[in-house]
C-alpha cells in the first residue's frame, strides 16, 4: 500500500509515564476510510496511543503520520524538534476527536458549542458556520436541540452534539475515544447510530470501544491491544470468533 493511501502511519510509537512505558513501540497503519476498532483491558494503552495521534499526549519515541504529515514534530536532518502549540493545532484541525466525557462548553448552546471553533479558529462567517451546524444537528438527530444548553440535555444528545462539534471542523480523521462508556445503557443506541452513519459516509475512524456487536458490526478491522503491545490484528470476525492469542482469548472470555 502507497503511503498516500494511509491516513494514520504510526511507526514504534512509544511513551513512558514516568518510569512506567504505556506504549512499547506501537506500529499501525490505518488506510482512508477504514473502521478500527481498538479493543482491550483498561491500562493497555488504547486511549493513550489514540491521544498520541493528535499530540494531546507528546511520544517519546517513533513517529505518528496523518495524512502524509508529520504530527506534533518537525525533522531536521536526523533529530525531531515538537512543534510549537500553534502548529500543532493548525494540525488537530483536520483530526476530530470525541472523548468519554463530552466536554461541551456549559454556558452555550448546542448550536453555539458546535460553531465557535469554525469561527474562531478556521475563520468561517457566522452565517456559513451556523447553517453547517444545523446541518450537523439534524444528521445527528437533534435539529429541535439547536437552542438548548448542556445541562437541558441527555448524555446521549451532549454526546451527538459533541460529534457533531468534531464534524464541524471538517476533520480527515475522526478519533473516539470510549464514546460510550458514560452513558446510561438506554441512551447508548443513538449515539452508535450516528457513528455508524458516519462510518458508511467513507469517514477515516479509529474507536476505542467495549461495545463488541458494533466493533463488530461497523469496523473493517479489529486490533486488540495488551501492556502497550498490539497483541492481535484482524477482520473483527476473526480476532472475535476465532482469536489466535491466549491472552485475547482470556479477555473475550471475560466480556463476552
Amino acid at each position: 500500500m502507497s503511503e498516500n493511501e494511509l491516513m494514520v502511519d504510526a511507526r514504534g510509537v512509544r511513551k513512558w509515564f514516568g518510569s512506567n512505558e504505556v506504549l512499547k513501540s506501537i506500529s499501525l497503519t490505518i488506510p482512508r476510510g477504514e473502521v478500527l476498532s481498538l479493543l482491550g483491558p483498561s491500562g493497555s494503552g488504547k486511549s493513550t496511543f489514540l491521544r498520541c495521534i493528535n499530540h494531546l499526549e507528546s511520544i517519546d519515541g517513533g513517529r505518528i503520520y496523518v495524512d502524509d504529515e508529520l504530527i506534533g514534530y518537525k525533522q531536521r536532518g536526523d533529530k525531531i524538534h515538537e512543534m510549537k502549540p500553534r502548529e500543532i493545532a493548525k494540525q488537530r484541525r483536520k483530526i476530530g476527536m470525541v472523548f468519554q466525557r463530552f466536554n461541551l462548553f456549559p454556558h452555550m448552546t448546542a448550536l453555539g458549542n458546535i460553531i465557535d471553533a469554525p469561527i474562531g479558529v478556521n475563520g468561517e462567517s457566522k452565517a456559513e458556520a451556523t447553517a453547517h451546524a444545523r446541518e450537523l444537528l439534524e444528521r445527528v438527530g437533534l435539529a429541535d436541540k439547536a437552542d438548548a444548553y448542556p445541562a437541558q440535555l441527555s448524555g446521549g444528545q451532549q454526546q451527538r452534539v459533541a460529534i457533531a462539534r468534531a464534524l464541524a471542523m471538517k476533520p480527515k480523521l475522526m478519533l473516539f475515544d470510549e464514546p460510550t462508556s458514560a452513558l446510561d445503557p438506554e441512551l447508548v443506541g443513538d449515539v452508535l447510530d450516528v457513528m455508524r452513519d458516519l462510518a458508511k459516509s467513507g469517514m477515516t475512524m479509529i474507536v476505542v470501544t467495549h461495545e463488541i456487536g458494533f466493533s463488530r458490526e461497523v469496523a473493517d478491522r479489529m486490533v486488540f491491544m495488551d501492556g502497550g503491545v498490539v497483541v492481535e490484528a484482524g477482520a473483527p470476525r476473526d480476532v472475535l470468533d476465532n482469536p489466535q492469542h491466549p491472552r485475547t482469548q482470556a479477555f473475550l472470555e471475560s466480556v463476552l
